[in-house]
């Protein structure tokens, strides 16, 4: 039995794997098409008879190599590569959802990823119910309904660096016949891998720390392969019954445990093309093969500056999962045992106005529409990404109105630590 590689290894030996030869560095195949002998051959490629690239809306090498790479650090069996995280968990949901269909979702998520699924798709006929996702089995077992399709969440929501109990969520989903979907975004594969606790599909905005250093928006899908579609065949039709579009094809009978996300490229991006780049899939895969080691420091950091902050008396109140005073401690500790992430939110004492000048009195830290990134950021939330909530959904998603969200660099802790104090100076 081969010996499976350890996620460290994954990140700078995955997805691409050079013969006598060819390129050690993954190549750039910045070409929209690719050449074949006879027509024969691009008829099989058209009709999904065999694999191949033949055109870079559907796939591309230097992609293709990325979303291998990416998939295995999960440790899942299909992944794919979309234009950004938001066209990743849009067509994670859409590609098992159609108008009238139903998903429960956790109130505490991305701001942007909120509007898509509270506005955008509500539009095209898909409602969506919200959460908490602190509250009991019982009381979330209250928002299915019959035409529930999914369920949604994120393992450590942005901004307000809630953990997600991915068990009790795959147990709920599970009990009423849907897969878990999770975006992975915050912790990512190398601090937890959502599969092992129990989620079916994981999302990402590669854009953060898998890229690390805010050179390429992108977004990844990765299937678990674990969701049995035909168990609930009528309810995921698409999966499970002909597809007319490509001559009757079953997807779940065709490509097995790679059915999702074979219909994920064929149909979605096929007709909507949310498409990377192959230069940011190359410049992504850079990124990745420092992720294990950015991981490590932005956690050690981000440690440091939030017990800084706890100690201090100008801090009303700050949420670092590292924290043992912080409500998800040991659910971090059990999910996430090596670290969560460099990403926390603090208020300063005398709310919204103070919380403004403290950020505006920053200097080494950057005032940007960013997070995850290696050099240190900052945002006010409810004035920035979620200034489209109302207050009662900004309270819904966890985002109260002092909220500053303090994505932590791999600087020198030293220095962030005396930027965040002559900036609390001026207060």
């Amino acid at each position: 039995m081969e010996k499976k590689l350890s996620r460290d290894t994954i990140c700078l030996q995955g997805g691409w794997n050079p013969e006598k030869g060819e390129a050690r560095v993954l190549p750039i195949y910045q070409s929209t098409t690719f050449k074949y002998e006879t027509s024969e051959q691009m008829g099989k490629l058209f009709d999904l008879e065999e694999a191949g690239f033949f055109y870079t809306r559907l796939q591309n090498p230097t992609t293709e190599a990325v979303a291998s790479k990416i998939n295995a650090l999960e440790g899942g069996v299909a992944g794919m590569l979309t234009s950004s995280g938001q066209a990743a968990n849009f067509y994670a949901i859409l590609n098992i959802c159609n108008a009238g269909d139903h998903v429960v979702c956790a109130s505490e998520i991305y701001g942007g990823t909120f509007n898509l699924f509270a506005v955008t798709m509500k539009k095209m006929g898909i409602d969506f119910t919200f959460i908490n996702q602190d509250d009991s089995e019982e009381e979330i077992a209250k928002a299915f309904k019959p035409n529930t399709k999914a369920m949604f969440g994120e393992t450590i929501s942005n901004p307000s660096i809630s953990v997600l109990d991915i068990e009790k969520f795959a147990k709920l989903a599970h009990k009423h016949g849907v897969p878990l979907i999770v975006d992975n975004t915050f912790a990512t594969p190398i601090n937890c891998r959502p599969f092992e606790w129990g989620a079916d599909i994981v999302t990402h905005s590669t854009t953060k720390y898998m890229d690390g250093h805010a050179t390429s928006v992108g977004g990844a899908i990765v299937d678990s392969g674990n969701f049995d579609w035909e168990a609930y065949g009528d309810k995921f039709s698409g999966l499970t019954t002909p597809d007319p579009s490509y001559h009757g094809l079953i997807y779940t009978q065709a490509f097995g445990k790679g059915a999702f996300i074979t219909k994920a490229t064929v149909q979605l991006m096929r007709d909507l093309g949310s498409t990377p780049a192959p230069m940011n899939s190359f410049l992504l895969n850079i990124g990745l093969e420092t992720l294990h080691l950015r991981m490590a420091r932005h956690c050690e950091n981000a440690q440091k500056v939030a017990e800084f902050l706890e100690a201090n008396p100008k801090i009303a109140w700050v949420k670092y999962p590292g924290l043992k005073s912080n409500k998800y401690y040991e659910l971090a500790k059990k999910e996430m045992p090596k670290g969560s992430c460099g990403v926390l939110s603090f208020g300063i004492k005398g709310g919204r106005e103070e919380s403004l000048k403290f950020i505006d009195s920053l200097k080494l830290a950057a005032i940007v529409t960013h997070v995850a990134d290696a050099r240190t950021s900052v945002l006010h939330p409810a004035s920035h990404t979620h200034r489209q909530l109302s207050d009662e959904q900004l309270m819904a998603a966890g985002v109260a109105p002092d909220l500053i969200r303090f994505s932590v660099g791999i600087e020198d802790a030293i220095d962030i630590i005396d930027d965040i104090q002559q900036a609390l100076d001026q207060i």
